[in-house]
């Protein structure tokens, strides 16, 4: 038995879900940005959203599946600042390495990228009205 092709609104919402996890990844690292830890392994690590393309042969329409969310393997960042409770002996502490301006723009990213679907979903459902309404 052969598979229902994919709708638009299918495709539309599996690129919107995606989006949101990227961004969600996004809001999680800057939340974290700034925060340090006393050793360089508890340090937070940014996190990415790994996609890949998903292929459905019924409808020859490509959409896009979050097959995971990775740690980043950026080291952390080493501030000597004796002063702080978590200083270690050497009175280093360690910094979670986020580069927010590139957080902030991979946000901005995705929620335009949510928000380019949204607009085709809204295109989609007034050509529909419009097709009902000349029959």
């Amino acid at each position: 038995m052969p598979a229902n092709p994919m709708t638009l609104f299918q495709l539309a919402q599996r690129g919107m879900s995606a989006q949101m996890v990227r961004m969600n990844a996004a809001a999680s690292n800057l939340a974290n940005a700034g925060t340090v830890s006393a050793s360089e392994s508890e340090a937070y690590k940014p996190i990415r959203a790994v996609f890949a393309e998903d292929l459905d042969s019924a409808s020859g329409l490509a959409s896009v599946d979050v097959r995971a969310v990775v740690r980043e393997q950026a080291a952390a960042i080493r501030q000597h600042n004796p002063d702080h409770p978590l200083a270690d002996a050497n009175g280093d502490v360690w910094a979670t390495p986020v580069d927010e301006n590139a957080e902030m723009v991979e946000m901005l990213e995705a929620s335009r990228q949510y928000q380019n679907l949204v607009e085709a979903l809204s295109t989609a459902k007034q050509l529909m009205l419009e097709t009902m309404r000349l029959k």
